[in-house]
């Protein structure tokens, strides 16, 4: 693969589908070969891509078209059974946040790779950006001091025009829960910054404006890290209108940094003894879009014995795993209907 592009085929053409089909299309070593969905691909969408489509895997399995890489963007509760398929069938696989919904569908999957010795490469494009970067070499080298206290607030907006009737969104089987669907990216940046979690005290917010969910839409949580720091994450999907911010604060010995934004990509408040922020940092960097190009960069590198992966699959596993465990700790509130007068909540 050394002097070849890498071909990339897409499962699912939904919103985060297109976005990896349109990086794709300009990364000078990729190639997308093939689209792949259950409904129709739109004609707009056939002629940006010009490349084959197929309303099946097995009708592309089938074709006996070349491809090295398979990347599933299908709903959550499917990305276990379908990278398990593609892997079966030969195929390196990329699969979007988060792995699965399970921890046994999330180590099914590593076990399935390693069964047919090919690369699972799992999307946690957060850890890409400037901030987040940054953040991870100040605590690896212990600019910080002892860390005290790590929050995490993420209130974001999901209405009626996100969870619409026969969607998959909102459906515990095929979405699992906003701490999947939405939030899984800083789950994963407070494991990628500061280990995994114990002592995990959560309390869920009923039903606010979500009528459509199998689910609660926010929460608060309580845990402890193994160093002895206090972790906190606060998330809400029922801001109205348009997301309001993700942001990550620590409180250290040595100073105190917060980033923030919509998406954790940018600097809000830097104060470190002894230490000054590199300049590049103050400017705003680039958003998501971007960090999605840096992680197929890296898919690329590895498959072509460049570099290593920046995200392990065992760390997809693991996010799983710390998600679940939210979950089964967590206080419930009643499941009523913010309609019913009777619920006062």
């Amino acid at each position: 693969m050394k002097g070849e592009k890498i071909r990339f085929a897409i499962v699912g053409l939904g919103h985060i589908g297109k976005r990896h089909a349109g990086i794709l299309s300009v990364i000078p070593e990729a190639e997308l070969v093939a689209l792949i969905d259950v409904l129709p691909i739109p004609e707009a969408d056939q002629a940006r891509y010009q490349v084959p489509c197929f309303s099946s895997l097995d009708s592309f399995f089938q074709s006996g078209l070349e491809a090295d890489v398979i990347s599933v963007t299908v709903p959550n509760g499917l990305h276990a059974e379908i990278a398990c398929r593609c892997l079966d069938a030969g195929f390196h696989v990329v699969v979007e946040k988060p792995l699965a919904i399970s921890s046994g569908d999330a180590e099914g999957i590593l076990a399935c790779a390693r069964r047919n010795q090919r690369n699972v490469f799992a999307v946690m494009q957060n850890r890409y950006s400037s901030p987040s970067r940054w953040l991870k070499q100040l605590i690896d080298e212990e600019k910080l001091g002892q860390i005290y206290t790590v929050q995490v607030n993420c209130y974001w907006n999901r209405d009626e025009r996100y969870y619409t009737p026969g969607s998959w969104h909102g459906s515990m089987e095929l979405d699992g829960g906003v701490l999947f669907t939405q939030f899984s990216h800083f789950i994963d940046m407070l494991y990628w910054l500061m280990g995994d979690i114990h002592n995990i005290d959560a309390r869920f917010v009923a039903h606010r404006n979500h009528h459509l969910t199998d689910f609660e839409d926010g929460g608060f949580v309580r845990f402890d890290f193994g160093n002895g720091a206090i972790g906190l994450f606060n998330f809400s999907t029922a801001v109205w209108g348009r997301n309001m911010e993700s942001s990550l604060t620590i409180i250290a010995e040595d100073g105190s940094v917060k980033i923030g934004g919509q998406y954790m990509e940018s600097v809000e408040f830097c104060h470190i003894r002894n230490y000054l922020m590199p300049e590049e940092l103050r400017s705003h960097p680039a958003g998501t879009s971007d960090n999605h190009r840096h992680f197929f960069e890296n898919v690329i590198d590895v498959l072509k014995g460049r570099s290593i992966a920046t995200v392990l699959p065992e760390d997809g596993v693991r996010v799983v795993n710390i998600i679940e465990r939210i979950y089964a700790s967590a206080v419930r509130p009643s499941r009523r209907s913010a309609s019913d007068p009777s619920n006062t909540q």
